[in-house]
């Protein structure tokens, strides 16, 4: 009998098109897609049994389909996961695992320079229920030590930040967590496993926004955490049941093939991002690049240990301006130019996309956040896409040359 390789005995990039690839007697190559919001059960015993959780199967389609089960295997499989839970979006996937984790008094520890939306649920949102949060500097390892408190159950960072592509030390945040008896939580959604596998440098939770890379194609929207299977059982999943925050199977399906060509995007789209930032950097209309690729971003060095010696596919860069106002007006007129590129909040398509945080993803946010986010009214975040170098550089260069 020929014995199969195990996960770990196979490269990443066979794991994203080998890994959990079910086949029904018709021996279909490609990933079947279930459609089905219920399932006939063999008798009312072995019912009784998949309900309670003593037998396998499934049960409801708000509880599992075998196609998001095949796309949440292979996901932990590229993330070099014990399990992994998939959600309706990566938001979704966030409040699932603060439901799981946290109760009113305790208390968890974030970067100043998150996702807006993920400092809007957890500052405000969960407030209202009693839990209670720190921000901290994204690279201050000694500021998130010091905001610890006994009630601290959760340490949630998000490397690269979105968008000033901000670099933490996984491993540093790790063993404060663990000391002080919490767990790390990292949100991986910009280098995506293809870059970062942030459970090899000892954090116990990768959260993702599916919805970006992992599709790829700016298709659908899903979400995920990764983590041990005793958080996915007792933790994420009785929430999964009550809450509903489900994963539809087609969304699952499309995200599932998405991941069959992570690495190769993630490599094509990041050398783009690279040749981008080093000409924005010489751009005389520009007064400052984000991009972890660069030599002068203050965490380069450990974002060239961290994400596999490469800077992601994600940069920002500010507008040379006098004041607030102009920088508005000036990034507005770079965006506006725009006729080849698109204008749009997403990020992790195949297009290249470009957004102005302090007026989107950022803009419900105080003032006061966004200064301590560091988003400012010039600046632009671009998500390389797969054009061509030259053709997205003319399409800025259309609006940069023109102030």
């Amino acid at each position: 009998m020929t014995t199969l390789p195990t996960p770990d005995q196979l490269h990443r990039d066979t794991l994203a098109v080998r890994t959990a690839v079910p086949r029904s007697q018709y021996g279909e190559n490609s990933e079947a897609l279930f459609l089905t919001s219920g399932y006939v059960q063999p008798s009312a015993e072995a019912s009784a049994r998949r309900f309670a959780g003593e037998e396998e199967g499934f049960t409801y389609g708000r509880y599992g389909n075998p196609t998001v089960a095949s796309f949440e295997q292979r996901l932990a499989a590229l993330e070099g996961a014990p399990a992994c839970i998939s959600t309706a979006s990566g938001m979704s996937a966030i409040l699932m695992m603060c439901m799981g984790l946290l109760k009113s008094g305790d208390h968890v520890v974030c970067s100043h320079s998150m996702f807006g939306s993920t400092i809007k649920l957890i500052g405000s949102d969960l407030a209202k229920f009693g839990v209670q949060s720190t921000f901290v500097p994204q690279t201050d390892a000694t500021a998130w030590q010091a905001a610890i408190r006994p009630t601290t159950k959760l340490l949630f960072a998000e490397t690269p930040t979105n968008p000033l592509t901000e670099v933490c030390d996984i491993r540093a945040l790790a063993d404060i967590a663990h000391n002080a008896g919490a767990l790390l939580a990292v949100d991986n959604c910009f280098a995506t496993p293809a870059l970062q596998r942030p459970m090899a440098l000892g954090a116990d939770i990768v959260m993702h926004s599916g919805t970006k890379y992992l599709d790829g194609q700016g298709r659908v929207m899903a979400g995920a955490l990764c983590a041990s299977e005793k958080l996915v059982a007792e933790a994420f999943l009785p929430v999964l049941k009550s809450a509903g925050m489900t994963l539809a199977p087609f969304n699952a399906w499309v995200v599932l093939k998405g991941l069959e060509t992570l690495d190769i995007r993630m490599q094509a789209q990041s050398a783009r991002a690279l040749a981008l930032s080093q000409w924005l950097q010489a751009h005389p209309a520009v007064a400052a690049v984000h991009y972890p690729g660069l030599a002068s971003h203050p965490q380069h060095g450990l974002a060239m240990v961290q994400q596999s010696n490469c800077g992601g596919a994600v940069l920002s860069f500010e507008v040379e301006a006098a004041d607030d106002d102009q920088a508005s007006q000036r990034a507005f007129h770079v965006l506006d130019a725009l006729q080849t590129l698109s204008l749009c909040t997403n990020l992790g398509d195949t297009k290249t996309l470009l957004a102005h945080p302090a007026s989107t993803s950022h803009g419900r946010l105080t003032p006061q956040q966004r200064e301590a986010a560091g988003v400012s009214q010039g600046l632009i975040r671009v998500a390389v896409g797969l054009e061509n170098i030259n053709d997205i550089q003319a399409d800025l260069d259309r609006g940069l040359l023109t102030f």
